[in-house]
């Protein structure tokens, strides 16, 4: 009996649909459609004007998830080792769209980012997602590629992933850029030490403590800057004698920075005291030369990262106010409004204000599927886009922004199992790829509309209204369901 090409095709395309994992395809289904009924909820104006109508967003939104599984389901279709065979060229192939729209993308909004095909308006910054995390993906597949095994690995690596955050920044959209700074934690988990994950918290702490608190304190410092400088020293303190192990160093910066601190107060007692500046950094520099000298004899590598850690800090705490004069001035609004400097509720704090006051008023329970007031009365902006959480706060209360964060929650755990299973290097940093972009979104999004965030324009994933978004990461989740399809066959 003859078993033919077609044959082949047709036994192929059922196996693949077998080994589906369908499960994360009823979490994508649970969330869109959730996503739909909060968009009309968002829209509805009293007009009674059908959930399904092309006048409502609720009805495009249905038109875009409708060709969202078509999409899905051809690349589900595709042979998985298309995915790693192409990935540069398709990397490369979203990096030259990126420059194109620069030049010819319309100002919309302030920003260069959406190329206009009729009625029709797409993203480009959406899909180079899936590409980035393809090219990532290749580059870790690589033959004998080890991250850790030179530098030039890691230069590579971060490449791939700032090429397309600075063309993307170019478009003066930077919400969309920060995303792509979620892929930190792929290469965590392929070996990057965790001392990077600690200086990126690290400047986080810095930036908000000295910007937050600008008011002049001790010594003729700004308090931010006096409590960054005294946590500088703390820091190195415990790096020594934890990280580097060596208690006698410690003890002798302890007693060190003890010791001068005394001699300022002192000093200060007769009118002779040292200016901050002066002081926290002539202490700073000796401690550093004595361990730098200790270096010659112990843990030198060690030794040299808690060196390194003390000077970027000090460096990038003196280069925090020249950043920040740099940012838009909505930009800076924003962080202040955040931060709680800037009492704005009739400006840039408008949005934030008016969705916690949504969340707030539907209680445990809500008010009722379109009932709630704040939605019907338009008082949140964009509230079927990046505010669309503020709607299920108000409508279906407590309960029902409990019940999206699990469904969120178990999509991302699903996709971290998913990329854990992979037989492939490239399986799991692609899988790791999808849950990076998941954790950023959902995070940012829901910490925008709670006001513990910066409002910067990031959809909450599979639920705002927005085409380029739902292809983005249904392309995203699609790939990873035709990868691990092909993970225990010879379907790849």
């Amino acid at each position: 009996m003859s078993f033919t090409a077609r044959d082949y095709r047709r036994t192929g395309q059922t196996s693949t649909l077998s080994h589906i994992d369908w499960f994360t395809v009823m979490l994508y289904f649970l969330l869109v459609f959730a996503g739909v009924m909060s968009i009309y909820a968002a829209s509805y104006d009293f007009d009674q004007a059908s959930i399904f109508s092309f006048d409502e967003f609720s009805g495009k939104q249905i038109r875009w998830i409708g060709l969202s599984v078509v999409l899905g389901a051809v690349l589900l279709l595709i042979d998985a080792r298309m995915y790693e065979t192409y990935a540069y060229p398709i990397y490369f192939a979203m990096i030259l769209l990126l420059i194109v729209t620069i030049f010819i993308a319309p100002d919309t909004k302030g920003s260069r980012s959406w190329l206009v095909f009729g009625p029709m308006s797409l993203q480009p910054a959406e899909f180079t997602k899936f590409a980035t995390a393809l090219a990532l993906a290749k580059l870790f597949s690589s033959y004998n590629f080890n991250l850790n095994a030179s530098s030039g690995n890691y230069v590579r690596a971060l490449a791939i992933i700032f090429v397309p955050v600075l063309l993307i920044i170019c478009q003066k959209e930077t919400g969309s850029a920060l995303v792509y700074l979620s892929l930190f934690f792929v290469l965590y988990r392929e070996g990057m030490s965790w001392l990077v994950l600690f200086g990126a918290l690290l400047a986080v702490v810095i930036f908000v403590v000295s910007i937050k608190f600008t008011s002049m304190g001790l010594l003729g410092m700004p308090v931010g800057e006096f409590a960054v400088m005294v946590g500088i020293m703390c820091l190195m303190v415990g790096m020594l004698a934890f990280y580097v192990r060596r208690f006698e160093v410690a003890r002798n910066v302890l007693l060190w920075f003890l010791g001068t601190a005394v001699l300022e107060i002192v000093l200060s007692s007769f009118s002779v005291a040292i200016p901050g500046y002066v002081f926290f950094l002539s202490v700073l520099g000796v401690a550093l030369a004595y361990c730098l000298f200790e270096m010659l004899r112990i843990e030198r590598k060690k030794m040299c990262m808690t060196v390194l850690t003390v000077f970027l800090s000090v460096s990038f705490l003196f280069s925090v106010q020249v950043a920040f004069d740099h940012l838009m001035p909505h930009q800076q609004k924003r962080i202040l409004v955040s931060l709680g400097m800037v009492d704005d509720p009739r400006g840039d704090g408008y949005n934030v204000n008016q969705a916690k006051i949504a969340i707030g008023s539907g209680g445990a329970t809500g008010k009722g599927f379109l009932k709630g007031t704040q939605t019907k009365l338009k008082y949140v902006p964009e509230q079927h886009t990046d505010f669309i959480f503020c709607t299920i706060g108000e409508e279906e209360g407590f309960v029902g922004t409990s019940a999206v964060i699990l469904l969120f929650l178990i999509l991302i755990l699903r996709v971290i199992s998913l990329a854990e299973r992979q037989p492939t290097t490239f399986g799991r940093v692609y899988g790791y790829c999808v849950a990076s972009y998941l954790i950023f979104h959902f995070c940012i999004n829901i910490g925008m509309v709670i006001g513990v965030c910066p409002v910067i324009g990031i959809p909450l994933p599979l639920f705002s209204y927005g085409g380029s978004s739902l292809w983005g990461f249904t392309i995203l989740l699609a790939i990873l369901l035709r990868i691990d399809s092909a993970r225990s066959s010879h379907l790849a």
